[in-house]
């Protein structure tokens, strides 16, 4: 990703920066109120705060995701949303490459304010996630800052974390990292 932006174009809700995405855009093959859903986490990005203690696949950015999606399918059950799996990945819907996980959904009879109110709580709450995990205490913010406001400071969450740890001795020690 180059560019951190958010808004809404054309009905697509977007929270996107260098770091982390949300994605939530109506699906018009279907009816009004459903939407497809894609969030997504760079792994490599958020490595200096994780200090690469975690492999690929207990990564706490990853972990951090799932629960975050785990927590937005409770808000629509609480509402009578319905939330469904899909299959594949957000290639159209949002940019990915080496390093991002992402998820993708189905979103059924959701109100107009749902896109947003998802994006607001899954950026937050996945940085709140990943920090609890890696057992740091810095704040996190309770309001949604702008996508390049929040990845500033997720830049210097790197910074102060990034210490002597360096993405080479990581790809040395585990072979799933890209070289």
């Amino acid at each position: 990703m180059s560019e951190a932006h958010a808004g809404t174009t054309g009905n697509t809700s977007e929270y996107i920066n260098d770091f982390l995405f949300f994605v939530v855009k109506p699906d018009q093959s279907r009816e009004k109120g459903v939407y497809t859903y894609c969030s997504g986490a760079n792994l490599y990005r958020f490595l200096p705060i994780t200090k690469g203690r975690h492999g690929l696949a207990s990564n706490s950015a990853l972990r951090g995701l799932q629960l975050v999606n785990l927590g937005i399918r409770n808000m629509a059950r609480e509402k009578g949303i319905t939330i469904k799996p899909l299959r594949g990945n957000c290639a159209g819907i949002a940019a990915g490459g080496d390093g991002w996980y992402s998820e993708l959904l189905l979103i059924e009879n959701a109100p107009e304010s749902f896109p947003e109110e998802i994006i607001t709580y899954g950026a937050i709450t996945l940085l709140k996630k990943i920090l609890k995990a890696c057992m740091l205490q810095d704040p996190v913010p309770d309001t949604l800052p702008g996508p390049e406001e929040l990845q500033r400071f997720i830049e210097g969450l790197c910074d102060k974390y990034r210490g002597s740890f360096d993405l080479r001795d990581a790809r040395n020690t585990n072979p799933l990292l890209p070289s």
